[in-house]
This record gives structure tokens, sequence and C-alpha cells, in this order.
């Protein structure tokens, strides 16, 4: 397996922990927006030691980038924040069920398109099959429990 497919495994298997975890804390101190706050300022120190150890050249380009790249990080805060607000109530299963519906279908939207500079990877009918099955298949693990 490539690295990058080790790589991006492990920030999915990130992705329900993170979830789990924040909105535990934002439950136990009850606030959703104290608890995504913190997790900003732990990342922030965690990117910050990676950029002083990787080097710190590359901040001289970000005023020349298109500002719309920019708005990464209120996606970032978004789903933080959402995340931190609902699962307690809502589930992390159920919770990271949409997240994950909503990434199948974004991710084959920026694909097919080449968004923002994505290599294009058309939706053929085979592709669109597979995501309609992953699709099923989440939510057969996920509906498919509570009974």
């Amino acid at each position: 397996m490539p690295t990058q497919a080790l790589i991006m495994f492990a920030a999915g298997i990130g992705i329900p922990l993170l979830a789990a975890l924040n909105a535990r804390l934002g439950a136990n101190i009850g606030s959703p927006a104290a608890a995504a706050t913190v997790l900003f300022i732990v990342a922030l120190a965690a990117a910050a030691v990676t950029m002083v150890l990787t080097g710190s050249e590359p901040l001289r380009a970000i005023p020349s980038q298109p500002k719309h790249l920019l708005l990464a990080g209120l996606l970032v805060a978004f789903y933080v924040l959402s995340i931190t607000y609902v699962a307690p109530t809502f589930g992390i299963g159920n919770a990271v069920f949409f997240v994950l519906l909503g990434q199948l279908a974004s991710a084959a939207a920026i694909d097919h398109f080449g968004l923002f500079g994505a290599q294009v990877n058309s939706l053929t009918g085979l592709r669109l099959t597979g995501i309609a099955v992953m699709t099923l298949g989440v939510a057969i693990t996920q509906f498919g429990a509570a009974r």
C-alpha cells in the first residue's frame, strides 16, 4: 500500500476519534465553542512545530495566493464546531455517517470537474455505482446496528 494511502487511512481513523473526543470535551465543559477553541489551539501548536521543523519559507508565498484558498480554514472550523455540537446528542456514528455522505458527494464533484486544481477523474457510471455501493455499505453498518 502506498505511503499516501496509509497516511489517509490514519487520517480517516482520526476523524471519528476527533469527533468523539471533542464532543465529550464540549459536553463535559458545557461549551462546544470552547472545546473547538481548545482543539484549534492544540492543532495550531502542532502545525507550528511541524512548520518550524520543516521550514517556514513557504509562508512568504501566502499573500500572493488566491484568497478563496483561505476558506479551507472556515470549513475546518465549521466541521469541528458542528461535530462537537451535534455528536453528543445525534451520536458519533450518525454524525460521521452524514459527514461521509457529504465527503463522497463533494469528492466526486471535485474530481469530476477538476475543481481547485485537482486531477480530473470523470464521474463515470462505474464510479457512480461505486459511490452508491459505498453509501449503501455505510448506511447498512450504521442503521443495521440499531436493529
